[in-house]
């Protein structure tokens, strides 16, 4: 893995309202980039935050179409981890 690659992996993290709930249980939901496998999320999520990974599940979210009046479009797909911690926790400013 090279330097700064985990910030290529690691979009974001994703804050809902589910999100918070899962928190509490020790699971963090993050936007991961699409070509990335569980083994990188794990090795990039423990090199940002400093934490022991457990669990690694990954979600596709596929597009969706939209409107607005006359107007047609879709708003994007993407891929989504939920990471499950063996310890620790992650200050994402919740």
């Amino acid at each position: 893995m090279q330097v700064g690659k985990e910030f290529e992996i690691i979009r974001r993290p994703i804050i809902t309202e589910k999100s918070v709930k899962l928190s509490k249980q020790g699971k963090y939901v993050f936007e991961v980039a699409r070509p990335a496998t569980k083994p990188e999320i794990k090795k990039a999520i423990e090199k940002i935050y400093k934490v022991k990974v457990k669990k690694v599940n990954i979600i596709k979210i596929p597009s969706k179409k939209r409107g607005w009046g006359k107007y047609e479009g879709e708003k994007r797909s993407f891929k989504k981890a939920i990471v499950t911690l063996k310890e620790g926790k992650i200050d994402l400013g919740i």
